[in-house]
């Protein structure tokens, strides 16, 4: 068998959403909420330090996880996400405001450091994912945040290329 290095190229949303709020789940985003069932309290209403679920839309195939680090009002909270606005980034309590009719968080507008405001797509949600360790208090601008803990991220791996005959 040949085996070549795979290198992480960018963070994803998964690991980092699994590390700043200790929900021990794993695998594609749009697979958080079925594996949630039963482990993890799921519901509607965001509280601080609960992970947000998208669902699988065209353009976000894998979905998405952020967490919850701050409740603004009934139908606006902040996130503390990865790989949204810029491929493997970290961003800090951005903004996020529900947009469905029934006001119930089916569909929220994120925002987008490209346009340095909200999107334009109502993304659909599965709901929030509730437990795990709470999040860090706001950092000051300009200050590193030492209290969110270091990733490890695998940056080799053996994985197969080929079949020996």
């Amino acid at each position: 068998m040949t085996t070549t290095a795979a290198q992480a190229r960018y963070l994803q949303c998964a690991p980092f959403a699994r590390e700043v709020s200790g929900i021990e789940l794993y695998g594609n985003a749009n697979t958080w909420w079925g594996q949630a069932a039963g482990r993890y309290a799921r519901g509607t209403t965001p509280q601080v330090g609960a992970v947000m679920a998208f669902k699988a839309i065209r353009s976000m195939p894998v979905g998405h996880v952020a967490m919850v680090s701050r409740i603004i009002s009934d139908r606006e909270v902040l996130l503390t996400h990865a790989n949204w606005s810029r491929r493997g980034g970290i961003e800090r309590d951005v903004r996020a405001i529900d947009v469905s009719d029934a006001g119930d968080w089916s569909k929220v507008r994120v925002w987008f450091a490209g346009i340095g405001d909200l999107g334009t797509t109502n993304y659909p949600l599965a709901g929030f994912i509730y437990g795990g360790k709470a999040p860090t208090q706001p950092v000051e601008p300009g200050a590193v945040d030492t209290t969110l803990p270091t990733l490890t991220i695998a940056t080799v791996a053996t994985v197969p290329t080929g079949i020996a005959h």
